[in-house]
């Protein structure tokens, strides 16, 4: 590519006939005195215009040249490099498919300050030409600039009308920059993948932050003005009252976007500078309900089905807040949800609704608590019950007795492994031999980030890393083990969705005699593995096998005793 054996442009254009030998002495003679670039310098003074320069460098350098237009530029793609850069290295990013982008440039010599700008991307490279190029971006930055002042108009819609934002909201027009900002933060998240949409209010103004893939990232920092009209917006919308501010409060907003139907889960809580409003989104669409799909390794998998097969008996779900306990139960559910059998269930909230399944949201201000509504289940001929959370003594003591009575019960609790489980039960007043009795498995599980498939990459660990981490020695010179790059695909983060670590224990007769004879959880967790049980760190190590996930996200998300 490119014409070899040529030291320089001026050189160049000799040989080509474009400019005399007289000419390029005098060109140079002026570049040393002005430090300036030879192609530069010979257009000023008339030896050779700029496209016989550029069309020269295209040949010398083997790049096309290309015209372009502000219309043929993705302006998604100029926005993936700070303006900044844009303006000093003379460049622009125009177009990108899959993991390529194509980049015009008049500097070739930028070209690796380029490269390590857009890194991890390959890059087609096009030549333009000075003038085209800075045209180009004086109008693509001035274009961005308009796009940017649409905040400085929420910013002015704010200061000029506070007050009255409360009380005439609803008749606003819809191209009220407010709602333009409330809607823009609800389609970003859903674009971005967020589960979550944080709004918090500061002294010194408003931060938007995603919850993607497990983590918070910050998104947006609004002027402080917005606070009061952006939370009062969120409010209208998920049918709040906007008067109250002192108290927390919760909603819901229902939307139809893009043809799907999405929920998000609205709570408002008052802190020192406002209020901060927590949007939990719900897509029913994107719900993955297939066990098979959930990340249960084969032989989990084979024990969590017997167990859903048994006519009764105590199933449990544990691991933190937003481990995907719920999902699991509801995937069970649906897989149990025949027309033979009444599925009822009880849930604070109740985050989806599914034909067939009688569902009732807790409100504990008239008295519909989890214990009293599984009591009113029993009396409703019920074949399967789910409990959402077992938080006390009381509920714990009817769900037991339910299960020994011809129900199968499934529940969630907060413990660190299915082992502690058991523990954690008997801390809550349960009887060993009831608790022996009733519950016939522990499903224990995590949620690690999946690594993003267009960008991961193989690592090199020593082998004593590996061992140490839980890879098996046999086969650690045969797997590739792969971490996190970055790429536009996965926001930079080198993740994309995730996918559970599951812990599964069967509760077979050693167990039950351990239980009944008050072992700790380490010495039921140690029989239970010697039975078969695959540990949520083995479950983790599977998944790095696999090239699912980093050993540093299995780490982060698990550890053994």
């Amino acid at each position: 590519m490119g014409i070899v054996g040529i030291t320089s442009l001026g050189e160049y254009l000799v040989k080509k006939g474009t400019i005399t030998e007289e000419q390029l002495l005098h060109a140079l003679k002026v570049q040393k005195a002005e430090k300036s670039k030879i192609g530069e310098i010979l257009t000023r003074l008339g030896y050779a215009s700029e496209d016989q320069i550029f069309s020269a460098l295209s040949e010398i350098y083997g790049y096309p040249l290309i015209h372009l237009t502000v219309q043929s530029i993705d302006k998604s793609v100029f926005k993936l490099v700070s303006e900044e850069f844009i303006k000093k290295y003379k460049f622009i990013p125009f177009s990108k498919t899959e993991n390529t982008i194509k980049v015009a440039t008049s500097e070739v010599a930028n070209l690796n300050f380029i490269k390590s700008i857009l890194t991890g991307f390959n890059l087609q490279v096009y030549l333009i030409k000075n003038s085209e190029l800075t045209e180009l971006i004086y109008s693509l930055i001035k274009t961005n600039t308009e796009e940017k002042a649409f905040v400085n108009l929420v910013e002015s819609a704010a200061a000029t009308a506070e007050d009255e934002t409360e009380i005439k909201e609803e008749t606003v027009q819809p191209e009220a920059p407010i709602i333009k900002l409330a809607d823009k933060i609800l389609l970003d998240a859903l674009k971005m993948r967020a589960s979550d949409i944080h709004i918090e209010p500061y002294e010194k103004g408003v931060f938007v932050r995603y919850r993607i893939d497990g983590v918070l990232h910050n998104v947006l920092n609004l002027p402080s003005q917005i606070k009061g009209p952006l939370t009062t917006r969120f409010k209208i919308m998920a049918h709040l009252d906007i008067s109250e501010k002192r108290l927390p409060q919760d909603g819901r907003i229902k939307l139809k976007i893009s043809g799907k139907e999405v929920d998000f889960r609205v709570s408002t809580l008052p802190v020192i500078h406002g209020e901060k409003v927590v949007l939990r989104i719900l897509e029913k669409g994107s719900l993955q309900l297939d066990l098979t799909r959930l990340g249960f390794e084969k032989k989990s998998l084979d024990f969590f089905l017997e167990a859903l097969s048994k006519p009764y008996g105590m199933i449990l779900v544990t691991g933190p807040t937003g481990s995907g306990k719920t999902t699991t139960l509801y995937s069970a559910l649906l897989k149990l949800n025949k027309p033979e059998v009444n599925i009822m269930t009880v849930e604070d909230p109740v985050e989806y609704s599914f034909p067939g399944i009688n569902q009732v949201q807790v409100k504990e201000e008239v008295g519909l608590t989890f214990a009293s509504a599984l009591r009113a289940f029993l009396r409703q001929d019920p074949d399967i019950i789910m409990v959402g959370e077992i938080r006390d003594f009381e509920t714990a003591e009817i769900a037991v007795k339910a299960a020994l009575t011809g129900h199968l019960v499934l529940s969630t609790l907060h413990t660190n492994d299915a082992a502690s489980t058991i523990t954690r039960l008997i801390n809550m007043g349960i009887e060993p031999f009831l608790i022996s009795s009733s519950v016939i498995l522990i499903v224990a599980q995590r949620l690690v980030r999946k690594l993003c498939p267009h960008c991961k990459k193989e690592e090199k660990h020593s082998k004593e890393y590996l061992l140490k981490a839980g890879l098996p020695e046999d086969k650690i010179e045969q797997i590739k083990v792969y971490g996190p790059q970055g790429c536009t695909n996965c926001s930079k983060t080198g993740y994309s969705g995730r996918v559970a670590l599951y812990e599964v224990m069967p509760i077979k007769d050693e167990i039950k005699e351990l239980i009944l004879t008050g072992a700790s959880a380490s010495e039921i967790k140690k029989e239970a593995v010697k039975l078969g049980m695959i540990t949520l760190r083995q479950s983790g190590i599977y998944k790095v096998m696999q090239g699912i996930t980093s050993i540093e996200e299995v780490l982060r998300i698990t550890f053994e005793d």
